[in-house]
């Protein structure tokens, strides 16, 4: 009875000394085998593992890929136009051993407050060496790689690999908006002025084309109107002449009888001019060489006066 007194806590000191001699390492983890603070072991592999107990210490790490969250930053681009950039990355757990000795027991606390750090003073770097507009334009992917590239070299010292960097939001500060709000709506004044006048330059242009082919088209409209009416005159004269010209004295008393219509207008006309004139000549009695032109072929010449009124043919002196 006594004996098995004694065994039963043996027993027990035994299985509690040989469970804790042993460990599981999960497939999302990284083991560390610590003796009094110092490694004696890197455990990688999934699956049990064994420690010496009260003596080993095991620290596990997450092996998985990590996200972390850049506390914004303002940076200051090429045209002095400051912006508040907020960023992500994503790094691994490459190499325990050096992470351990990097940071120490702070473990992930510490190793992402470094890195923020880095990555901080990374894209200040970049984004200052660049303009706003490639900043905020499709060129920010290139600026992303090369702040992720220029931080990979010095978080290896931590024992972590970055895997991407990205930048969510840019913004201006809100001390800025108004001001720059301003001046983009002065820009797109001044760009709008600025067609407003070409656009004015140009229809001034149309107009004044539009004027001379006016110009141009009227004045040789006129022109052809003027040949074509000179033209139609010279034909007409040429048909009166000949005309006229197969009978002289009935053109002449008929250029009389015109003359008698214009001179002697109205109920009361009065005429200074000697009567011997020839402009009487057929206002004379009938003993006269007026009245005997006449009568020689009365039917005849009396029938082309009336054609001749009734068409009101002009004269040609």
């Amino acid at each position: 009875m006594k004996k098995s007194t004694f065994l039963l806590p043996i027993a027990v000191i035994l299985v509690a000394l040989g469970l804790s001699s042993i460990f599981i390492v999960d497939e999302r983890e990284k083991a560390l085998v610590l003796q009094f603070g110092r490694v004696v072991a890197v455990k990688e592999d999934p699956g049990l593992a064994f420690k010496i107990p009260l003596i080993h210490e095991v620290v596990r790490y997450d092996d998985r890929i990590l996200s972390r969250d850049i506390e914004p930053l303002e940076v200051t681009p090429l045209d002095d136009r400051r912006l508040v950039v907020d960023a992500f990355a994503r790094y691994r757990i490459v190499d325990v051993n050096q992470f351990r000795q990097a940071v120490g027991v702070g473990g992930i606390a510490t190793a992402e407050s470094r890195l923020d750090s880095l990555l901080r003073a990374r894209t200040r770097e970049v984004l200052g060496s660049v303009s706003s507009n490639d900043i905020l334009s499709s060129d920010r992917a290139a600026l992303m790689l090369r702040i992720r590239n220029g931080a990979i070299a010095q978080a290896r010292a931590l024992g972590i690999e970055i895997i991407d960097v990205r930048l969510k939001r840019t913004d201006l500060p809100s001390e800025n908006l108004d001001a720059t709000f301003e001046r983009m709506r002065a820009e797109r004044e001044r760009e709008a002025t600025d067609e407003r006048a070409r656009g004015n330059e140009a229809a001034q242009r149309v107009r004044a084309q539009a004027d001379r082919t006016v110009v141009e088209l009227v004045s040789e409209a006129r022109r052809e109107a003027e040949i074509i009416r000179g033209e139609a005159d010279a034909e007409r004269n040429a048909v009166f002449a000949e005309a006229f010209g197969k009978d002289p004295e009935f053109f002449e008393f008929y250029r009389s009888l015109t003359a008698y219509s214009r001179a002697l207008k109205g109920e009361n006309s009065s005429m200074v001019i000697s009567p011997n004139s020839e402009f009487f000549n057929y206002l004379k009695s009938a003993e006269g060489a007026g009245r005997s032109a006449v009568s020689s072929q009365p039917q005849q010449r009396t029938q082309r006066m009336q054609d001749s009124t009734a068409t009101d043919a002009p004269v040609s002196e």
